[in-house]
């Protein structure tokens, strides 16, 4: 006979990292909304900002993205002239996603999302620490399960 209290929604790793994932980007909102962008054109601008230029595929991979979900995401930002799209010479189903001036401008806007961010949270540096540490943890291991299917 199995333990009900297995199904109770207290029990479950999925409800708290869904329900926290929500309130992080309806949190996020009003501060990205002054700059124009979304949560998930936030997240590509954060990768681009530290990388410059990647191919579709690598940043698909680094923000755990499929294409097909990355394409319009991309499309919204090169229409509102903050990256550009660039075939590979080498091999044309490459595409490279760099930055335009707009976008790198959006940099020096964003300087204060992340504390701002941290300040409405209300928990102590040390905590804040520990949950990112332990997601960067789960996220690897959900890597690495990945890559073995």
């Amino acid at each position: 006979m199995s333990d009900s209290s297995d199904l109770f929604l207290p029990e479950q790793v999925c409800f708290p990292l869904y329900a926290s994932s929500r309130m992080i980007t309806r949190l996020y909102q009003p501060l990205l909304e002054q700059l124009g962008i979304t949560y998930p054109q936030y997240l590509v601008l954060l990768v681009l900002w530290e990388e410059q230029k990647l191919s579709v595929t690598e940043l698909g991979s680094k923000l755990f993205l499929n294409t097909n979900t990355l394409t319009p995401l991309l499309r919204k930002m090169q229409d509102k002239k903050i990256l550009k799209k660039q075939r590979s010479n080498k091999d044309e189903r490459t595409v490279f996603i760099t930055l335009t001036d707009l976008g790198k401008e959006l940099q020096d806007k964003a300087k204060g999302v992340p504390k701002a961010l941290i300040k409405s949270l209300n928990m102590s540096s040390e905590d804040l620490e520990n949950i990112r540490a332990i997601m960067w943890r789960f996220l690897d291991n959900f890597s690495e399960t990945k890559k073995e299917e």
